[in-house]
């Protein structure tokens, strides 16, 4: 089997072996949000947006493990640049502690390793004079340390965003405004102040936009006399550019002018979240690439296989031990992902491709025109569509698997399809004729609004 000709080629979904794993997995994992009994078979073939699953299934994967997997399986850009790496033991170390060289010269390794992901993090964020950068293990270090670094630099109060997601630790759930399970009974960081996150086309109906003295919600909360904040106290605004928990939400360009406008007169600092937009997903770079203002720190992690805290050097604190992570900096491999993921993003010209398969992608779904769907959105390849109701979401999702197409929730009734950003135009077509097939099925015509319905994939 190869890519090129591949097609997905299922029999029963879940099948006996995935159950049987899945009830195994269960019986002391700590309940999360698995989403379906889809147990990816590492000994098969796969490569790119096909894998094979422990029952032989043939399955094409347009969630690329919630854009954690940015290229798919075993691909060949990924692949053939850590062909000479050798296991190790240990694969992670102390890397806040201890540094590590995988043989050669800094400016010439044999293999990279975090010294190179420095580098390289820092070369795709030169644009923002974002010069320095710490290295953790997740999204939610990332965020954790953006808010200590900024806290650090003045003020006590922070902005978030209806719809927010930002992970699970409990600093960045504090900044959360997606689902109330997220948050429910855990003890919160105070002074954080929510606005509504402008998606709107045409009139704002979001609560946005006021007839108040600044003309926004946060512009009247900041009002020097009439607002009841006062500017100086706040920190940070952190913002996601593209919505990805609270459904795939792209920012309305009058709101993107107003919080720069705000930027600019109160001189509050800004954490760009890229832990999904990030990396070429949208089109771009970076997701805040598409917006009017420049971030002072942006967050990473998922495809980039580590997390990272990058900005400008003045924002970090000098002090030692101030940041520090056992860790951070240590995963030998990862960070040699890293680097070859975002190598392969330059030298394949991944971010041009993303925006042309986006446009196939919305082209394709928006003439289709399926009376189910009630909006198309997204930049690039972080793309959803909107169902009439969340019931029907959730039919879709189950008639796709069904059919051999991996798909994901989002928001509260939206469908999220992240398929690789070096997918084909015909992998694109294969994708979206099964999506047609499922809309068309029984089990989505058929559905109906429920109460009750298990949570989304973060």
């Amino acid at each position: 089997m190869d890519r090129e000709t591949a097609a997905p080629s299922v029999t029963e979904m879940p099948g006996e072996r995935a159950k049987q794993w899945a009830d195994h997995h269960g019986q002391h994992a700590a309940p999360s949000t698995y989403v379906y009994d889809f147990v990816w078979d590492t000994s098969e073939w796969a490569e790119g947006p096909f894998c094979t699953d422990v029952d032989g299934n043939v399955l094409l994967d347009f969630t690329s493990h919630v854009a954690s997997a940015p290229l798919g399986y075993n691909n060949p850009k990924i692949m053939d640049e850590l062909e000479d790496f050798g296991l190790v033991d240990p694969l992670k170390i102390a890397g806040q502690d201890f540094y590590v060289s995988n043989g050669g010269t800094p400016d010439d390794p044999e293999i990279p390793g975090p010294t190179q992901l420095l580098d390289r993090l820092t070369e795709a964020t030169s644009h923002y004079d974002l010069d320095t950068a710490f290295l953790s293990n997740s999204g939610a270090e990332a965020v954790e340390n953006a808010i200590k670094i900024c806290y650090a630099d003045g003020g006590h109060r922070a902005i978030t965003t209806e719809g927010a997601f930002h992970g699970r630790t409990l600093g960045a759930l504090s900044l959360n405004r997606s689902k109330s399970v997220q948050r429910r009974g855990y003890p919160e960081i105070p002074g954080v102040l929510s606005v509504p996150y402008c998606s709107c086309e045409g009139e704002c109906t979001c609560g946005w936009k006021t007839d108040g003295p600044g003309g926004n919600a946060l512009a009247d909360r900041l009002h020097p006399t009439r607002g009841n904040i006062p500017a100086e106290e706040v920190s940070f605004l952190i913002i996601e550019p593209q919505q990805g928990e609270g459904g795939y939400r792209v920012p309305s360009d009058e709101f993107a002018r107003d919080i720069a406008d705000l930027k600019a007169q109160h001189g509050f600092k800004i954490i760009s979240d890229e832990i999904q937009a990030g990396l070429g997903r949208t089109g771009e770079m970076w997701g805040i690439d598409h917006l009017p203002f420049d971030p002072d720190v942006i967050t990473s992690a998922k495809g980039l296989r580590v997390g990272a805290t990058v900005a400008n050097e003045d924002l970090f604190p000098e002090e030692k031990g101030r940041l520090s992570s056992t860790w951070g900096a240590g995963d030998i491999l990862a960070s040699a992902q890293g680097v070859a993921t975002l190598d392969a993003i330059q030298e394949h010209d991944l971010v041009r491709n993303a925006r042309e398969r986006g446009r196939q992608l919305t082209e394709l779904v928006t003439d289709y025109d399926s009376e189910y769907v009630v909006d198309v959105r997204g930049r690039g390849l972080m793309f959803a569509i909107e169902l009439d109701t969340k019931d029907r979401r959730e039919a879709l999702v189950k008639a796709a698997l069904e059919r051999g197409l991996l798909t994901l929730g989002c928001g509260y009734k939206a469908l999220r399809l992240l398929p690789p950003l070096d997918v084909t135009a015909r992998e694109i077509e294969l994708g979206t004729s099964i999506l047609f097939d499922a809309l068309e099925s029984p089990r989505v015509k058929q559905a109906s609004p429920s109460l009750e319905h298990s949570e989304d994939a973060a």
